[in-house]
């Protein structure tokens, strides 16, 4: 039977989602905790970035308890559902929207408590600016006192295209400027890769 998995996991100590030989991969543990099948995700995550509702899709014999599931799992890994899908679901191919959230601090002195989840960046910034730019993607800042989020969602994502777009905004905050780069641009023009911490993925819609 098909079945679909819902997850999410604390990216800091994983060499990213793919399988690697000798390394720790969120697809190499839980492939491990369902029996070794195989899995097809829908967002293939890099190493140090989180996700609070990736999705899944394999093939079972059977159905498999959720408790049972988890309970083979260390603690920055977990499943959040687990159920029967229909006869050829694709997590990959059927998805129609990847949500990302990045998370900045931009308070003087940095969280122990949240350091793993967002990057600190004690320097002013122009959050009018960084609003202007992301209007350019159709995506958004939020501001809440001293912690910027920026929200985007999309079909399909580029290798490090979020982490790239905030590097960007947060070095080159001109919308005329970004404007430009969003044209096709040489990478080279544009600012910094944001370091992975900050970057969750938020969920998938089908």
């Amino acid at each position: 039977m098909r079945l679909r998995a819902t997850v999410a996991y604390d990216g800091t100590d994983f060499h990213g989602w793919a399988p690697q030989p000798n390394l720790r991969t969120v697809a190499g543990v839980l492939s491990d905790a369902l029996g070794g099948v195989s899995l097809t995700v829908a967002g293939r995550t890099d190493r140090g970035v989180h996700a609070a509702a990736n999705v899944v899709s394999f093939d079972a014999d059977r159905a498999m308890p959720l408790a049972a599931v988890n309970a083979q799992l260390p603690d920055d890994l977990a499943v959040r559902e687990l159920a029967e899908a229909p006869d050829g679901f694709d997590a990959r191919a059927d998805a129609v929207s990847r949500r990302y959230v990045y998370r900045i601090w931009t308070g003087p002195v940095p969280d122990p408590f949240r350091s793993r989840f967002r990057l600190h960046h004690p320097r002013p910034v122009d959050v009018e600016a960084l609003r202007a730019c992301a209007a350019e993607l159709e995506a958004d800042w939020e501001v809440d006192d001293s912690l910027l989020q920026f929200r985007i969602a999309a079909d399909a994502f580029m290798r490090h295209m979020v982490r790239v777009l905030v590097g960007t905004m947060l070095d080159l905050p001109d919308p005329d400027a970004f404007r430009v780069l969003l044209e096709g641009r040489p990478r080279s023009e544009s600012g910094r890769t944001a370091p992975p911490q900050g970057l969750v993925l938020l969920g998938i819609e089908y």
